[in-house]
């Protein structure tokens, strides 16, 4: 398959995966493994390297050998936000970001004001951010003024699992902003709605939930995989277009008629 290029580097893989909510750390791996990502996504308020509590679980993380991409998950403030990354880089030795500024609790939506604000200083700080954000247009657009080089449009609220909630705002997204990288995070539920952003011309897909809370995580994350190649096969081929019309696929030109006779 194609390469997903990030901030100039390339990787096979158009999963991103999330280290949060497995039944144990093993199972983790496993899913990491069959999901095929080559990056993932971690919290600094979860997993403290630094801390001796949190040595087991970053030395497993190490083990992946996957780009690390720390969040600013549960950050409600500009300040807050830009302390986690700050940190976040000085632990985890990246200048990757995924930058999250909430702005509601009830839908965890993110505040487009302050995320872009937040934005801005990091990016003149020198971290490739990766912003949460809707799928509202001018949100987007003003995240690309302040210099990010990656969108993470959401399908759905968080761990909500409706998959694309709004596929006609994504598509105008889609359509309006094409030679950037897209990621669809926060809302995918199963394997069919990663295959349909990635048809809609979506470049990659974030999975946390939907992979760590199923009955089967390891199961489920090789299901996102081969459902992920699906789609890009398929947006790549192009697919025919809609009729209001049945059209026979044999063609009847050369057939002979067969009359009966009595």
């Amino acid at each position: 398959m194609d390469q997903l290029k990030l901030y100039g580097q390339s990787f096979s893989s158009r999963i991103l995966i999330g280290t949060a909510m497995y039944p144990s750390p093993q199972i983790m791996l496993d899913a990491i493994k069959q999901s095929g990502s080559q990056i993932v996504t971690l919290s600094l308020r979860r997993q403290n390297p630094s801390d001796q509590s949190g040595q087991d679980f970053w030395q497993l993380i190490q083990k992946t050998r996957c780009q690390l991409l720390p969040n600013t998950a549960g950050c409600k403030t500009v300040q807050e936000a830009v302390t986690l990354a700050k940190m976040s880089r000085e632990i985890f030795n990246t200048d990757w970001i995924k930058l999250e500024v909430v702005g509601d609790d009830y839908n965890l939506q993110p505040d487009p004001f302050l995320t872009v604000e937040a934005a801005k200083i990091l990016i003149k700080d020198g971290f490739k951010v990766l912003p949460f954000s809707t799928d509202d247009l001018v949100f987007n657009l003003r995240l690309l003024d302040a210099g990010c080089q990656v969108l993470m449009p959401w399908g759905s609220p968080i761990g909500t699992g409706k998959g694309l909630m709004n596929p006609y705002a994504l598509q105008t997204l889609r359509e309006r902003i094409k030679d950037v990288p897209m990621i669809i995070d926060a809302g995918l539920g199963k394997p069919s709605d990663a295959c349909l952003a990635l048809e809609m011309g979506f470049d990659a897909v974030l999975l946390n939930t939907a992979v760590a809370k199923a009955n089967d995580p390891v199961l489920m994350s090789n299901g996102f995989n081969l459902a992920v190649q699906a789609g890009r096969h398929s947006f790549l081929a192009g697919k025919i277009q809609t009729k209001q019309t049945a059209k026979a696929s044999t063609p009847t030109i050369g057939m002979p008629f067969w009359h009966q006779t009595s």
